[in-house]
C-alpha cells in the first residue's frame, strides 16, 4: 500500500512547507530567465514605452528651439543638444497662462466639491435608506453618466445664456456636476456597501441620528472612496474641453485646455513650443495629485468594482 501525499496543517490552520512548495510550482515558469523576459519584461517595456513616449515628445518639443521644430532633416526629431526655456518664459510671462491656470483650478475645485457633496448624499440614501425603487434609482443615475456631453452642452448652453452666466466660470461650476455626480455616486455606492451595516445599527441603538452616522462613522471609513471620487472629478474638470469652449469666450476667463489651443494657434500656424509647454505645465498638478493618492484611488476603485 503506497503512502498518499499529505498536507500538514499546524494548530493555527496555516499550510506547511509542502503546500507552499505546491503553490510555488504554479509560478515556476517565471524563474526561467528567457521565459521571464518574454512573458514579463518585454510586455511591460512595451506598455511603459507606449504610455510614456507622448510625455517625452511633449517635453522634448517644449524645450526645442524653433529652428529644430521645423527642420526635421538637419536635426534629429527625437533629441536636442541645445534645449531652451524660451517657450516656458513666453508662456509664464508673456501670456495669461497663470490666470488660465488659476481659472482651471478654481473651477475644478468648486465643481468637485459640489459634486462630492451631492454624490455622498445620493449614494448613502440609495445604499442605506431602504425604500422602494432604490436599486432602480442607482441604475438610472449610472446610466446618466453614459449620456455624451456633446449632447448635453446644447440645452445647457441655452440655460446658461438665459440665466446670464455666459462667459463666466460660474457657468462651468454649475454644469460640470451634470457629468461628475452620476459616476461619483456609483463609485461611492460601491464603497459604502463595503462598510459593515452593523456599525450603523449600533449607533442607531445608542441614539445617533442618520446625519451623525454619516458624518462621524461612514465618512471617516470612506476616506479612500472620497479621495478616489475627488481625483476622478478633479481630473475630468481639469481636462474638460467642450463645455469650456462653449461657455467661455473672453481670454481672461478661459481654462487651460481651451486657452492653449485658441491663443497659441494663429490660423494654420501652430506655435508647437508654447503649445507643448502649456500642456506640460498644465499636466503637472494632476501628476502630483495621482502620485500622492494613487493607492487610495486603486483601493476605492477595487471596492466599487467588486460591488
Amino acid at each position: 500500500m503506497t503512502d498518499l501525499p499529505t498536507t500538514h496543517v499546524n494548530l493555527k490552520g496555516v499550510l506547511t512547507s509542502s503546500a507552499r512548495e505546491d503553490h510555488s510550482e504554479g509560478m515556476s515558469y517565471l524563474q526561467s530567465v528567457p521565459r521571464r523576459i518574454v512573458t514579463l519584461y518585454l510586455p511591460l517595456s512595451i506598455i511603459v514605452f507606449v504610455l510614456l513616449f507622448p510625455f517625452y515628445w511633449m517635453a522634448l518639443t517644449a524645450v526645442k528651439p524653433d529652428a529644430q521644430l521645423l527642420d526635421m532633416e538637419t536635426y534629429s526629431p527625437f533629441w536636442t543638444w541645445n534645449p531652451t526655456f524660451k517657450h516656458f518664459y513666453k508662456l509664464l510671462f508673456e501670456s495669461h497662462y497663470p490666470m488660465w491656470l488659476w481659472n482651471t483650478m478654481y473651477v475644478a475645485v468648486c465643481a468637485t466639491f459640489l459634486s462630492i457633496v451631492a454624490s455622498v448624499l445620493a449614494a448613502y440614501a440609495i445604499v442605506r435608506l431602504r425604500y422602494k425603487g432604490a436599486n432602480l434609482v442607482g441604475g438610472l443615475i449610472f446610466l446618466a453618466y453614459l449620456v455624451p456631453p456633446s449632447i448635453l452642452f446644447i440645452p445647457l448652453a441655452t440655460v446658461v445664456f438665459q440665466y446670464g452666466l455666459f462667459d463666466s466660470p460660474l457657468a462651468l461650476i454649475l454644469t460640470y456636476p451634470t457629468i461628475l455626480i452620476p459616476f461619483s455616486t456609483w463609485l461611492l455606492m460601491g464603497y459604502f456597501k463595503t462598510i459593515p451595516f452593523e456599525l450603523e445599527e449600533c449607533a442607531l441603538i445608542d441614539g445617533a441620528s442618520r446625519w451623525q452616522i454619516l458624518i462621524k462613522i461612514v465618512l471617516p471609513l470612506a476616506i479612500p472612496g472620497l479621495i478616489s471620487a475627488f481625483i476622478f472629478c478633479f481630473t475630468l474638470c481639469w481636462n474638460e474641453f467642450i463645455y469650456a469652449l462653449t461657455f467661455l469666450q473672453s481670454t481672461a476667463n478661459k481654462t487651460v485646455p481651451v486657452a492653449i489651443v485658441n491663443e497659441f494657434v494663429d490660423g494654420d500656424v501652430y506655435r508647437w513650443g508654447s503649445l507643448m509647454a502649456g500642456a506640460l505645465a498644465g499636466s503637472l498638478p494632476l501628476v502630483i495629485l495621482y502620485a500622492f493618492f494613487v493607492e487610495h484611488y486603486v483601493s476605492a476603485m477595487t471596492g466599487a468594482v467588486k460591488e
